[in-house]
């Protein structure tokens, strides 16, 4: 065990853990931060995605020593208070989640696509999307990217 500090959402902290802790579990059981889920445990799924430095990163397999200075964010730490962000917004308008489980992963991947991309095609989307749902709401996700690289996320 070690102590090792990390900047989550803003804030400063340290947790006592081993080196090779994945990240998803230090968010989860040191941090209280359980909007991060843990799907498949090999990085495939997507359902642990956060940000690094603002970069989709998935977490169950990324041990905290890789993290170093890096800033993460969470799916709660997304918003600015109260106020959602277009993506967020735009998931609520389309009524994209069906069981709900990966929508955190996947509200964080399409975050991080659209500040690389602002108005990604079709063929962007489907590319840079990678994270799994087993529902099958591909094409309600493709439909509130869409609708948040046009704004705020609301009707229009």
């Amino acid at each position: 065990m070690a102590a090792i500090s990390l900047s989550v959402n803003g804030a400063s902290h340290s947790v006592d853990v081993t080196p090779e802790t994945p990240l998803l579990w230090v968010l989860r059981d040191s941090l209280g931060l359980t909007g991060t889920k843990y799907g498949c445990g090999i990085g495939q799924c997507g359902a642990c995605t956060v940000h690094l430095d603002g970069v989709a990163t998935r977490t169950c397999t990324l041990p905290i020593s890789a993290v170093g200075a890096k800033r993460v964010t969470t799916i709660e730490g997304l918003a600015m208070g109260d106020a959602l962000t277009a993506v967020q917004a735009a998931w609520i308008a389309e009524d994209v989640p069906q069981c709900g489980y990966c929508q955190s992963g996947q509200i964080m991947a399409a975050a991080s696509l659209l500040a690389k991309n602002p108005h990604p095609s079709d063929a962007d989307i489907d590319a840079g999307m990678t994270n799994v749902c087993r529902c099958g709401t591909y094409q309600r996700i493709r439909a509130a990217i869409h609708r948040a690289a046009k704004g705020n996320g609301n009707h229009n």
